[in-house]
């Protein structure tokens, strides 16, 4: 594992229950702007999907994308953390955006 991927992960593991990061986001954060590719990259080799959320990152426009396990578990797993979800999609992304 690289260390921009190790990077990735320790910072989603910040994500709050309840509230979800854009890959976008993720790559500015960390210093890339534009890798929102490469954040995904990392994050779909996660090899802790319970300790490290990733199913807490979605697409810059609230879409439920990229989970390894698939997009009705990602859906589910958010739903249990209280984020409401309609057709594929976060109700309200800025709602639950994370603010770190």
């Amino acid at each position: 594992m690289t260390s921009f991927q190790r990077r990735v992960l320790r910072l989603v593991k910040k994500i709050p229950s309840g509230q979800v990061a854009t890959y976008e986001q993720l790559a500015r954060m960390l210093g890339r702007p534009g890798a929102a590719r490469a954040v995904g990259s990392a994050l779909n080799k996660n090899p802790h999907l319970v300790s490290t959320p990733c199913h807490r990152v979605v697409c810059s426009d609230g879409r439920l994308c990229g989970y390894a396990v698939g997009q009705d578990m990602k859906s589910k797993l958010l739903s249990s953390e209280g984020v409401s979800i309609r057709n594929g999609k976060l109700l309200s992304l800025k709602r639950y955006l994370w603010q770190d």
